[in-house]
């Protein structure tokens, strides 16, 4: 069988003859044997679909070890660090090593949990992260009895299943995945029924526009409530691309943000290359923040992501590795973290939002300036 056939059984067994976008998501995305980031093959890199900022330079992980370093510091949390959705594992090696180097005490101190759903995605970690180091591994939250540390995440939520509505003629749809007589994927509206999709409308006060077209993160918001009842005291950082509400609501976002990924082309139709290629959508950081508060999640603040490494240090490095050689390591190294800050760079979209449960930091202290709350 393939996810092919896989998603026309399932398709032809439910009552509509149809999938919501989410249903269909999560089934070519996360199905044990079919979905995309459950197979034995490289999604990340040059050999993949996609690049992450962990694989542009190391010092995307050094900097957080260092950031990350101050933090306890503080003597306010457990040196405990949950990773959800490690990938290769890149991150964890570079933060794992820098920890080394700047405390050795500290770093054989620190348990270090990978929460990873990927069988494939595990073993490649456990071939790249140091031996010495105390690394757990966990496929779900669901194997935590509760958290005190740091969590964090890096492209989680953008890769999480999304329901799609749609404006027409004045009546808001929900978009459904089906076949036609060739056995192609193909959309079709009915009229939005779905209560949890009317109640977050309501709840953001969300108008669309005439033939607007727009994602509705339910699964996230469902998991950021799992991570706040796991959560017993520590400090969650969510580094994604994302809008406000009122840039989802602008006439350029009229479209939508569920796009493919295959082998580095964006694709704009989500129902080609099924199983193949990675789907993912701009995450709602609203949602994130206001839900969060009422979970009893403080929000602490949120930047751009090119605006958290410069307060959280990056300069450092490109001070401590001057050199004028422009092959050396440390050249490359330096024009990376260009690439990384700079507005026109790797950074541009993405957002680092950090939330805090029971657990009151001093940023001054942490941050080279001081973060907008």
């Amino acid at each position: 069988m393939t996810i092919l056939t896989h998603l026309i059984e399932k398709i032809k067994a439910s009552d509509n003859n149809c999938l919501t976008y989410a249903d269909f998501m999560q089934e070519v995305l996360y199905h044990p044997t079919y979905g995309y980031y459950m197979k034995d093959t490289k999604k990340v890199g040059k050999e993949g679909d996609f690049y992450t900022s962990s694989n542009v330079s190391n010092v995307f992980g050094k900097l957080f070890a260092r950031h990350f370093y101050k933090v306890f510091q503080q003597k306010k949390l457990p040196p405990f660090i949950y990773e959800i959705g490690g990938g290769t594992g890149r991150f964890a090696k570079q933060l794992l090593e820098e920890l080394k180097e700047i405390d050795v005490s500290f770093y054989n101190g620190l348990t270090y949990c990978m929460i990873e759903t990927s069988k494939y995605h595990i073993s490649e970690q456990k071939k790249l992260l140091p031996t010495d180091a105390n690394v757990v591994y966990k496929s779900s939250l669901n194997e935590c009895e509760s958290i005190e540390g740091i969590v964090f995440s890096n492209e989680l939520y953008d890769a999480f299943p999304v329901h799609v509505i749609e404006k027409r003629e004045r009546v808001v749809n929900e978009v459904h995945i089906t076949t036609n007589s060739k056995n192609e994927m193909m959309e079709v509206l009915f009229p939005l029924e779905n209560q949890p999709i009317i109640d977050y409308l309501n709840k953001f006060s969300i108008e669309l526009s005439e033939n607007q077209r727009f994602e509705v993160p339910l699964s996230m918001v469902k998991h950021l409530a799992f991570v706040a009842e796991k959560v017993k005291k520590g400090l969650i950082y969510t580094i994604d691309y994302g809008y406000t509400l009122e840039e989802w609501l602008s006439p350029e976002l009229m479209d939508g943000s569920l796009r493919g990924y295959y082998k580095h082309e964006m694709i704009r139709n989500p129902l080609l290359h099924v199983g193949e290629m990675d789907l993912t959508t701009h995450i709602h950081l609203y949602a994130l923040e206001q839900v969060g508060t009422e979970l009893n999640i403080q929000h602490c603040f949120t930047k751009k992501q090119g605006e958290f490494l410069l307060a959280a240090g990056i300069l450092n490095f490109l001070q401590e590795n001057y050199d004028t050689n422009p092959f050396s390591e440390k050249s490359k190294q330096n024009r990376a973290i260009r690439s990384l800050v700079m507005e026109s760079g790797l950074s541009k979209g993405f957002t680092v939002v950090v939330q805090s449960k029971n657990c009151e930091m001093d940023w001054k202290v942490i941050l080279e300036e001081t973060p907008k709350f």
